[in-house]
């Protein structure tokens, strides 16, 4: 007797297969009208867009002006935008561009309806040299490399290579202090042994040392500051490295030390 096998069960799981890969139906009727609707969105908002995107015709440059000119900001504006219309250009491009003129420190632009872009410039303030023919601004950054033309009354900085930042903020901690009592610093000096000295405009040298630089500047105004206001000419140089006091070098050769 022979026994045929049946193919059932496997021909239920096929179908069972095929109807779990059927897709929902999609009422197309129900649809059609969100579609026209946001279509028509889409062909309002391309239109307005290229009704508004017309191309630059005028370029307003703002701010104070000596070493920038107004006419460099337009140039360099104009080559950014090129072919742009007012919507498609990016503003943040023009901006950098901007700011690749030397002396330029910031730039913002923004679009001025219905065909200009307006630019607001904020120059360089060089607060110090940096050697021979660099400048820094506040935050430290040599933003000239070879100026031919330096304020006279800017103090130069010497140091080793990336101590601008730290020579900057030095710097300005303390001349304020250093105005107050009457004095300025011409030079301020970091060498490779990491030790400090300022020059001042009378000439004296305050030597500061690597260690405890903040608290050896501090004793000096407290201390020494007046001695050297009234007896500059005499003085060559007032020694800080001491723990507790000071010693000054007088120009006649001699030497005196006092404590702080």
């Amino acid at each position: 007797m022979f026994w045929r096998k049946s193919n059932r069960p496997r021909n239920r799981r096929k179908e069972k297969s095929a109807s779990s890969l059927t897709l929902p139906a999609i009422n197309w009727k129900r649809w059609m009208p969100i579609t026209l609707v946001l279509a028509a969105a889409i062909g309002v908002t391309l239109a307005v867009r290229f009704a508004l995107d017309q191309p630059l015709q005028t370029v307003a440059v703002e701010g104070r002006f000596q070493r920038v000119q107004p006419l460099d900001v337009e140039k360099a504006v104009r080559q950014q935008v090129g072919g742009q219309g007012l919507v498609s250009v990016d503003l943040e491009d023009v901006g950098m561009a901007v700011r690749q003129i030397p002396w330029v420190d910031r730039a913002s632009v923004a679009r001025a309806w219905p065909s200009g872009l307006r630019v607001f410039v904020v120059e360089q303030a060089p607060v110090a040299r940096w050697g021979e023919s660099g400048l820094l601004n506040i935050r430290g950054e040599v933003f000239v490399h070879d100026a031919r033309h330096i304020p006279p009354e800017l103090p130069e900085l010497v140091g080793p290579p990336g101590s601008e930042r730290l020579m900057t903020q030095r710097y300005l901690a303390v001349q304020s202090r250093l105005v107050e009592a009457g004095m300025r610093a011409s030079q301020l000096r970091l060498d490779e042994r990491d030790a400090w000295e300022f020059i001042l405009d009378n000439g004296v040298r305050l030597r500061l040392g690597r260690l405890q630089v903040d608290e050896c500047f501090e004793r000096f105004m407290a201390a020494a500051s007046r001695i050297v206001a009234s007896r500059a000419a005499e003085i060559a140089y007032v020694d800080l490295r001491y723990a507790t006091g000071f010693a000054i070098g007088w120009r006649s050769g001699g030497k005196g030390v006092a404590s702080g």
